[in-house]
């Protein structure tokens, strides 16, 4: 069966064979990863049959405190009538929703309603945030439209000059390599921004080193050399751009010797990198994480869109501005209403029209759709408050590893009077619900995502989920009915005829079944600017994916977007004035280091899933801390050592690991580990005015011998 692989956003295509109850993955020649698969995707079948996995409701023994298996219907009233007691006694904003980049638009889509309609509250948000929200709003801002590339991977090995910024897609989409080593092989040249030496990083041409958080001053001084060298695109600037005077007066002040002082690159690196982006037929800018998850993330991002549109990039093929988006359905998450502030086809929630257009396919009045909600980091720190929710439901995320200042959020999280988490297995936010719910696999539903491209993808059920599971939408779709004062139902919704309820709104099997759920989401999308009107399931099938915006059933789909306008009113590409600022957090005789955080290869996200593979947990079985030599040294501290890193928000242990591939001033560690060993119980939880990211990136730490 073709199906694709569960993690990543490069979401490679892969064949799924079931022989006596064992799955096996074998290649599928998917334009994206064109046969080749990451050890993840190799391996992702493990977790299908795994002994860890949750095949019941578990409920939390008032008595004991523990854990407990029950009926679904047990643990459905639970969660009714919990909801029911927070709300009336403290409003309908006291119960929030928290999703995930994992879930497939249905789910996300569905999750959205849910809690517009059915919880009628304005708190939903989604881990995205954590990841592409910086991205997606400087993108919203400089072209009017937010699709991580706007144009297909293919344009990768095309390019003459590829600059990737913040990004280390060797490590965290391994596949998508080839694309790097056809750029390379036709003679282009690779130049990566990074901190660190990573594998990504030993592969380019050039790599420019910078001290983390000035990844902006570095923007706007390739923008101050190319305007200096006469390399900007003045017909283009002229035609197809606004507000360009303001940005040259900004970029006039970024010499490079100013931004080598405060970066630490080289001015020689700073005028290759701009010339081999100036003078290049096709280049291409990429940014990624490193370059966005920081309390100026948006700016940042700005600062190479503003280089990308000064060189005339934009809208041509083999050329442009793009983001790496990282999880696997970061794309498609975003776009459908589980973020605070958007509904369904990227729509703004406070937008009149908006409301009225997603209210009559809801078939609810739009004066009773809630206004929006607070950011992620925002809505978890208030958790258990006077002025915050009181009741959380969470979906396809795992906030105690992966939230910043995570035992802070942690402390959050036990406050609530009500915590029900969905998952299909115990995660570390798990194991403090009230209520757990098992769930289904990728493998075990239909459904589509979208991937880094804006390509719309199917997802396909390989066979059902265990007898006690049920998917996303059957658990939505059961706690509707039941909120809505429908008789309670005690199997799931796949296991009922289909038929509609009195007061107009999908029967429980209508809402549960993810091909309705998606003609319904096609609907709502229309004329937004995420638009999926015109694509459906067969058409996916018969075309590889179905690139959005697509308005109409029959018309042509957009795999490269800008070529003749911008999304904007006016057509244009908005430049915007950006000025570097400090990090968030400096560093300071008690806490003298610059922290980081990142991916390694093995491992993805919080861990939840791969490190219960048994593969990935050899290649990677603990978290680490890199130190450069010489920091080591002044420490004390030898290879394999455990240390403590500690910051103003609390620390974590690790064995330490030597590597002259980082800076001096700087310390690493992968977020992918829980307990003793969660690097986010030192980062900082400054968040961007504009996109609500947290500075993931960058805090300031001692290192100390444990």
């Amino acid at each position: 069966m073709a199906t694709h692989c569960p993690y990543c956003a490069l979401q490679c295509g892969m064949v799924l064979r079931e022989e006596d109850d064992a799955v096996s993955v074998l290649p599928r020649q998917f334009p994206t990863n064109r046969g080749g698969l990451c050890q993840k995707g190799w391996t992702a079948p493990e977790l299908l049959s795994h002994p860890e996995r949750l095949t019941s409701p578990l409920l939390r023994d008032p008595a004991t405190g523990e854990l407990r298996p029950a009926t679904w219907e047990a643990a459905l009233d639970r969660i009714t009538t919990g909801l029911r007691d927070v709300q009336e006694q403290h409003g309908r904003d006291a119960v929030a929703v928290f999703g995930g980049g994992g879930l497939t638009n249905e789910k996300a889509y569905a999750l959205g309603r849910f809690a517009r309609v059915a919880l009628r509250t304005r708190h939903i948000d989604y881990n995205g945030r954590f990841c592409m929200s910086s991205a997606a709003a400087a993108g919203m801002r400089a072209f009017g439209m937010d699709r991580g590339l706007p144009f297909p991977l293919s344009d990768l090995g095309r390019a003459d000059t590829l600059l990737l910024v913040g990004a280390n897609p060797a490590e965290t989409m391994p596949p998508l390599v080839r694309w790097l080593t056809e750029h390379r092989e036709r003679g282009g040249k690779l130049i990566v921004i990074d901190p660190r030496v990573t594998a990504t990083a030993r592969q380019a041409d050039l790599h420019l080193q910078p001290l983390p958080g000035t990844d902006l001053a570095v923007a706007n001084a390739l923008l101050h050399i190319a305007l200096t060298e006469g390399y900007v695109d003045g017909d283009y600037v002229a035609t197809r751009t606004t507000g360009f005077t303001a940005v040259r007066r900004t970029v006039a002040g970024w010499w490079p010797a100013r931004a080598e002082a405060l970066s630490g690159v080289p001015v020689a690196d700073l005028e290759e990198t701009a010339r081999a982006l100036g003078t290049a037929a096709r280049a291409i800018i990429l940014t990624a994480r490193g370059a966005e998850q920081h309390a100026k993330g948006v700016d940042t991002v700005t600062g190479f869109v503003n280089l990308a549109l000064a060189l005339g990039l934009p809208g041509r093929p083999g050329s442009g501005y793009g983001c790496l988006t990282g999880q696997g359905n970061g794309q498609g998450g975003r776009e459908h209403g589980q973020k605070a502030d958007q509904l369904p086809g990227y729509r703004k929630i406070d937008d009149l029209e908006a409301r009225a257009h997603v209210a009559r396919v809801w078939g609810v009045p739009a004066d009773e759709l809630p206004g929006p909600g607070v950011p992620a980091y925002q809505l978890l720190d208030s958790l258990g408050t006077d002025q915050g929710p009181r009741a959380l439901l969470v979906f396809g995320s795992n906030p105690v590893v992966s939230a910043p200042r995570a035992a802070r959020v942690e402390g959050r999280l036990r406050d609530l009077d009500l915590l029900v988490v969905a998952d299909f297995l115990l995660s570390e936010t798990a194991a403090l619900a009230d209520v757990v719910l098992p769930t289904a696999q990728w493998a075990e539903e239909d459904g589509t995502m979208t991937n880094l491209e804006g390509r719309v993808l199917r997802r396909r059920a390989l066979r059902p989920p265990p007898a006690g599971v049920r998917t996303d939408l059957e658990i939505l779709a059961a706690l509707s009915a039941r909120l809505r004062g429908s008789t309670p139902a005690d199997r799931p919704a796949r296991e009922r005829p289909t038929d509609s309820t009195a007061d107009g709104q999908p029967s429980e099997a209508e809402a549960a079944d993810p091909c309705v759920v998606f003609a319904e989401l096609r609907r709502a999308s229309a004329g937004g600017i995420a638009d999926y009107a015109g694509i459906s399931w067969d058409r996916i099938d018969a075309a590889d994916g179905v690139f959005w915006p697509c308005p109409d059933d029959d018309g042509p789909d957009s795999p490269r977007l800008f070529t003749e306008r911008f999304a904007t009113a006016d057509g244009l590409a908005r430049f915007r004035p950006v000025e570097h600022r400090p990090a968030a957090e400096e560093v300071c005789a008690d806490y003298p280091l610059h922290f980081t955080t990142g991916r390694v290869l093995a491992q993805y996200q919080s861990g939840t899933q791969t490190r219960r593979v048994a593969a990935l947990r050899r290649a990677a079985p603990e978290a680490f801390v890199e130190l450069h030599p010489d920091l080591a040294e002044r420490l004390g501290v030898t290879d394999g050592e455990p240390v403590r890193v500690l910051s103003r928000r609390g620390e974590f242990q690790a064995p330490a690991r030597l590597s002259p591939g980082i800076r001096a001033d700087t310390v690493f560690a992968p977020f992918h580990w829980g307990g003793p060993a969660r690097a986010n119980s030192v980062t900082n939880d400054a968040v961007d005015p504009v996109s609500g990211m947290p500075e993931f990136k960058i805090c300031a730490v001692r290192v100390e011998r444990a």
